[in-house]
């Protein structure tokens, strides 16, 4: 024994790679037997006998591994927005299998290979050309050229209450209520979605159209047409608007279709005349009149209104108002840098959107977010001190940083709504969410104790550092867009054009706006939480009302 043993270690000794390779080779025999055993376990699991039965150490680890491999192959859950739900009984109609919640409408979503229609609640209906000029969808649009996918897409739209959803390009999705091309060949939509391997998006000037069926959201619509109310007729019709038309049969349906055929973003309803138009400084819809006054029933459809020959129903067809779309930088390089300072999470992307809209220049970035950028924010590229743009985001708060502009327009959120906003962007990306285990774990009430005094912070920094600032609270913004964005536009030292911020009226949201279809079903707030924040609400109020400025809007807390 003694000899063999000498033997054994003589050779390791000379040959300790050779050695090596048989105990590796000995593992992974050993290995394999363990997984193949696992694997009879599995197999077996509705035979008898005296080995299913066996209770010891290695007959519990082989059921655990066995139960690891089985439900490695589990297919992963899908949630799904509302428009695209489906009950479990029309599930199980058609066929649908335990443990899959994508129902009927998944197999619509399939790209080109779907060619017929559908049941599911977006239906693929094919290839479509599409014009540069005369597009085939004229709606809304929005871009993505690093995660653009056929559902995002289809969520867009449907948010925005279009019937029809068109990718283009494998990054470009087009919303419309209407079809206004010719089908192509299929052959010709085979780019793939830059955000989705597998999955096609459209071509070159060809889109992949999808029919949506949409859900009733908090507006009111008509179709695709959104209710804007009953106003007095303007003093000078023609001028503000200048399409008319009368039907006999007047209906809600008919003004809506014609306005959307002339591409009108109105439909104006006055008895038996349709008229189409912008919203204009004749016009501007800011005036509404008790629906009482607009009462009068349509010709052809005794269940509508169709208002009367002095007081006239508005609809918002899906057409995009074009006057504020064009951007550029400006001509030449300012003198005077501007900030757009804000605490993360209090909407500066969206006044950024609304700014630009506004102004037709591009705003700029202290930092540089290439998602930003590929949805439009050319000036994202830029360096902050370009001077080619209007105003520059930030997010810093620190001496030198504030100092280095000569003018600020501060834009204060309320504290809950901007921690859960920053909190959502930073684990789900700026128009995700995050997920219940970041909600529920230890990462939201550090992230509350961490980030709650810089809000106040931020904003007490700005104001004794910052050189002539503008303070813009988020909720006077929403509450009064065209007011407060025109006192914006005027503080950048730039001219005022009514009927360019009436157009920013109708398409405020943007890319970036949350769906809301994820909304936290319980307050995420702790008592201690609430005490720390509403200490800080204050604290900042105290400071805004020393300097002669309003103070914080009353629903950020009680005082």
């Amino acid at each position: 024994m003694a000899r063999t043993l000498l033997r054994l270690r003589r050779y390791v000794r000379r040959r300790p790679l050779r050695f090596l390779s048989f105990v590796l080779l000995y593992l992974t025999a050993g290995g394999s037997l363990v997984f193949l055993r696992a694997g009879e376990t599995a197999s077996g699991a509705q035979g008898s006998g005296p080995e299913m039965g066996r209770g010891g150490p290695e007959g519990r680890g082989l059921g655990l591994i066995s139960r690891v491999f089985r439900e490695g192959r589990r297919p992963p859950r899908r949630y799904n927005p509302p428009w695209l739900k489906q009950d479990s009984q029309d599930l199980s109609a058609r066929g649908g299998r335990d443990g899959d919640h994508t129902g009927g409408w998944s197999r619509a979503l399939k790209g080109r290979s779907m060619k017929d229609s559908e049941e599911g609640r977006a239906t693929y209906l094919g290839c479509y050309a599409d014009n540069t000029h005369k597009r085939a969808l004229r709606g809304a649009s929005f871009f993505d050229y690093k995660k653009m996918t056929v559902f995002r897409c289809q969520d867009n739209c449907a948010e925005r209450g279009y019937l029809y959803a068109g990718l283009e390009f494998g990054a470009e999705c087009y919303c419309g209520h209407k079809i206004q091309a010719a089908n192509a060949s299929e052959g010709d939509c085979n780019m793939e979605c830059k955000g989705e391997r597998g999955r096609n998006c459209g071509g070159a000037n060809r889109l992949t159209i999808y029919r949506l069926e949409l859900s009733q959201d908090s507006a009111r619509r008509y179709g695709s047409a959104v209710f804007k109310g009953c106003f007095k007729k303007p003093e000078n019709v023609t001028l503000a608007l200048p399409i008319a038309a009368v039907f006999l049969n007047m209906s809600v349906d008919k003004c809506v279709d014609l306005c959307t055929e002339k591409e009108f973003p109105l439909a104006v309803l006055g008895g038996a005349v349709c008229r189409c138009g912008f919203p204009t400084a004749q016009f501007s819809l800011h005036e509404r009149e008790d629906e009482e006054m607009c009462q009068r029933y349509c010709p052809g459809d005794e269940a509508e209104n169709c208002g009367t020959d002095d007081y006239f129903l508005v609809y918002q067809t899906q057409v995009q108002d074009k006057r504020c779309m064009d951007r550029h930088f400006l001509l030449s390089r300012t003198k005077r840098l501007t900030a757009l300072a804000s605490f993360p999470g209090a909407g500066n992307t969206w006044a950024r959107h609304l700014i630009e809209l506004a102004t037709g220049i591009y705003t700029g970035s202290y930092y540089f977010d290439g998602s930003l950028y590929n949805k439009g924010f050319k000036g994202e590229r830029d360096h902050w001190r370009s001077a080619r743009t209007i105003c520059i985001k930030t997010h810093e708060s620190g001496r030198k940083e504030i100092e280095a502009f000569d003018a600020a327009v501060l834009i204060i959120r309320n504290p809950y709504k901007a921690l859960m906003a920053e909190f959502n962007r930073k684990y789900g990306g700026h128009v995700g969410f995050a997920s219940q285990t970041h909600w529920k774990g230890k990462d939201w009430p550090e992230f509350v104790r961490n980030y709650a005094p810089w809000w106040a912070s931020h904003t007490l920094d700005w104001l004794r550092y910052g050189k002539n600032v503008h303070v813009v609270h988020f909720e006077d913004l929403k509450r009064e867009l065209f007011g407060q964005l025109k006192k914006m536009v005027v503080f950048l030292g730039l001219g005022v054009s009514e009927d360019r911020l009436l157009c920013v009226e109708g398409q405020k949201d943007g890319n970036f706006k949350r769906s809301g279809l994820r909304k936290l079903e319980y307050d995420p707030y702790s008592p201690e939480m609430r005490a720390t924040i509403d200490d800080l609400i204050r604290v900042v109020d105290k400071a805004l009302r020393e300097r002669r400025l309003p103070g914080v809007p009353e629903e950020y807390s009680p005082r």
